[in-house]
This record gives structure tokens, C-alpha cells and sequence, in this order.
């Protein structure tokens, strides 16, 4: 492969996943409705996640919120070698649903007149954004949060990608601290994409640079202000922001990993890490029925002005992803039945979830795998919301 190339299938690799796990077995699935629902409502999707054990992935934790109640239901085992099960109400790392975090902020402060999603990147980060033909004075705001600014991609570094998703590279530097500006120098050593609002490309470059727009405008780290504004008025008491801390809290199950070029070979524990490498792009820590919670109130309206959440939900087409559109943090996806479901899903080693809602907030699904290399995640979204009969 070309280094571009193989850094891509790397980062793939590292956080989403793509084979099977053989020495894996599928553990007696379990479900616990907080209130009555109808019988075998979401029986479609309890198959779904057993699937995807059976597909490889050690465990899956989900929870279901709609008209009848919440639907907590489990697969798989948390561990390993205990074969302990997974549970419902799991702490994990979300990776990439920091990202609606971040831009809601983003998007609060411009209804506060802090900001504007028209400010070019330079008015507030001067000169980070410079060198082999990026220029933060042609970059928005608007740009970072939509992935149309051409940035480069600091996880797609071939040296980055060695260093930190490939097994000798991730057991010596898992604790390695770096700072937000040196993911964007990283970044800036590279060219960009392509020219600004030109195109699409997925950069998690971007949500470190609107995490250090939000520390510029409130004199605050962005975590601070994810708590202050979102966390704590919601009551999320299982979601945080940690930082450089390497455990998750628990309730939590392991995490596994491959940590290789290819699919096969031996199963990694890359439990412990430092998140702070992944930064607003990425670090927070959550559990399905919080991230059940944040989206619905999200879309229902509770977090943003409508002008503000009609910002976020307009959105530029994702040519690699059929039927399915991103907007400001968020991502829209039209599935197989018509239904049509807002949110996003995410990757850190070990861990790939989904959480997603329909637009009136009135039914949400939330999961998790822990393991990063096998499963469908959208087979378990179309189960759901589009149940097919056995």
C-alpha cells in the first residue's frame, strides 16, 4: 500500500473494525425493560447483536428509549478471560460522539453572540493553522465542523498510525501525551485535502482546532464547558470528559483491539490508554442510556435556539456513505425502511458504538462493541428502527 493508503486501512483497523473474532462465544443474552413494552418489540435487534458476537465482536451493551420505556439488553461477555457478561449500563469510550458535544457548544456559543460560524479559524487560533498550503484565514468555523475544510487528518499520519494503532507502537507510547497543538502541527506537515469548502473528507484535525476555538472564546478548556453546559443540566452522570486518565469508570467491560495490518492473529486488552491523544475529536467517556438522553434532548430542542439546531442538521453529502449526509457534528442517515435517524457513531481502540435518534427525540438507540476489528453496527441501527420479520 501507499503510505496514505495503509495509514487509512490502519486507522480503520484501529477504530471501527472489519473481521472476525473465531475463538469468541456468544454468552445468553439478557434484557431488562424499566417499563412494559410490547412483546418482542425489539426482538430484531437482540438478534442483531447477537450476530455480531457471533461475528467476532467479545460483547455488545445497548439501550432502547421510545413511547413504551427503555429496553437495556446485553450480548457477548465484558471479558475475556473471566467471561464475565457485558452490562446495560456499561461505562465506554465513544470516540467520534464527542464530536456532537463539541459542535453544540460551538453552536451555543454563536447563539450567545461569542462567536460566529463565519469567523475564520485564524481570527481565533493566529498562525496554528499554516504550512504546506493550509491557511486558517480561509477556513470557517462552519468548515471545521462539517469536515469541509481540507485539513489533513493528523490520525492518517503513517507515523502517528505506528506509532499508536500498531502493536509494538501502542504498548510503548499508550500514555504518551500530546498536546491539542501538536495533533494540529502533525497535521500541518502534511498538504491539505483540498481547498477549502471544495469538498468532504472526515478530519478528527478539526474538532482539536474547535476545541481550542471554545478554550479561546470562554477562557475555559472545552471538557469544562461540555460539563457546564451540556453534562451537568442534563444529568448525565456516567458521561465525562477525562482527559489524559487512562481507566474507564465502571460499570465497564474490556476492550479489545488487533493492532495489526490485518484482521487475524491475537486479541489484544488495550483497555487503559490515554484518550487526551484523540482530544475534542474524540476522548469523552460515556454510557447508552446518557448518549440515549443527549440526543433526544438535542433534537427535541432543549440544548440549541432553532436557528442553532437548523445549523447543525444542514447538511453536505457524503459521497462514501450511501444515504447519509453530515451536518454540523451530526450525521443523517436515511435507512433501508425510510426512517430517518439523527446522530453519530464513534471509534477508540478497543470500542465502536452508534448513538442515534429520530428527529423528534421520541426514540433513540444507543450501543456499544468492545472490540473493534468485526460486527455490523448498521445492522443493529436497521434492526431497531426497521424490523424485518423472521
Amino acid at each position: 500500500m501507499a503510505p496514505r493508503t495503509r495509514t487509512r486501512h490502519l486507522r480503520r483497523l484501529a477504530l471501527t473494525g472489519i473481521a472476525t473474532l473465531a475463538a469468541t462465544t456468544l454468552t445468553a443474552p439478557a434484557a431488562l425493560a424499566d417499563s412494559p413494552t410490547p412483546a418482542g418489540a425489539h426482538s430484531a435487534t437482540q438478534r442483531a447483536m447477537n450476530t455480531a458476537v457471533q461475528d467476532g465482536v467479545p460483547g455488545v451493551a445497548a439501550q432502547a428509549k421510545d413511547i413504551h420505556g427503555t429496553w437495556k439488553a446485553t450480548a457477548g461477555v465484558g471479558d475475556l478471560q473471566t467471561k464475565k457478561p457485558r452490562s446495560a449500563k456499561d461505562h465506554y469510550r465513544v470516540g467520534s460522539i464527542t464530536k456532537t458535544f463539541v459542535s453544540t457548544v460551538v453552536l451555543q456559543l454563536e447563539a450567545e453572540g461569542r462567536l460566529s460560524l463565519d469567523d475564520t479559524v485564524d481570527k481565533w487560533l493566529p498562525g496554528l493553522v499554516d504550512g504546506h498550503g493550509h491557511d486558517g484565514r480561509r477556513i470557517t468555523l462552519r468548515q471545521l465542523l462539517n469536515h469541509t475544510s481540507g485539513i489533513f487528518n493528523y490520525t492518517a499520519d503513517d507515523t502517528f498510525a505506528r506509532t499508536y494503532y500498531l502493536k509494538d507502537g501502542f504498548f510503548e507510547h499508550r500514555f504518551d501525551e500530546l498536546s491539542p497543538r501538536e495533533l494540529v502541527r502533525i497535521a500541518t506537515s502534511h498538504e491539505p485535502d483540498f481547498a477549502p469548502g471544495t469538498s468532504w473528507n472526515y478530519s478528527n484535525t478539526n474538532y482539536v482546532l474547535a476545541g481550542l476555538v471554545i478554550e479561546k472564546a470562554t477562557g475555559h478548556a472545552y471538557g469544562d464547558e461540555v460539563r457546564q453546559r451540556i453534562i451537568e443540566p442534563l444529568g448525565l452522570g456516567a458521561t465525562l470528559v477525562p482527559g489524559t486518565y487512562p481507566k474507564v469508570p465502571g460499570p465497564s467491560s474490556r476492550t479489545y483491539a488487533k493492532l495489526a495490518e490485518t484482521t487475524t492473529g491475537p486479541t489484544y486488552d488495550v483497555t487503559e490508554l490515554n484518550p487526551g491523544l484523540a482530544s475534542a475529536s474524540g476522548e469523552m467517556i460515556s454510557d447508552a442510556g446518557d448518549l440515549n438522553r443527549f440526543y433526544s434532548a438535542l433534537l427535541r430542542g432543549e440544548l440549541l435556539p432553532r436557528k442553532q439546531l437548523a445549523e447543525m442538521k444542514t447538511t453536505v453529502e457524503v459521497s462514501a456513505i450511501p444515504k447519509a449526509a453530515y451536518g454540523l457534528g451530526l450525521i443523517e442517515r436515511e435507512l433501508s425502511c425510510g426512517v430517518v435517524v439523527w446522530g453519530h457513531g464513534g471509534g477508540m481502540y478497543g470500542s465502536s458504538s452508534e448513538a442515534v435518534t429520530t428527529a423528534d427525540g421520541r426514540h433513540s438507540l444507543a450501543f456499544n462493541f468492545n472490540g473493534d476489528w468485526s460486527g455490523d453496527t448498521d445492522a443493529v441501527i436497521e434492526a431497531e428502527y426497521c424490523p424485518k420479520p423472521r
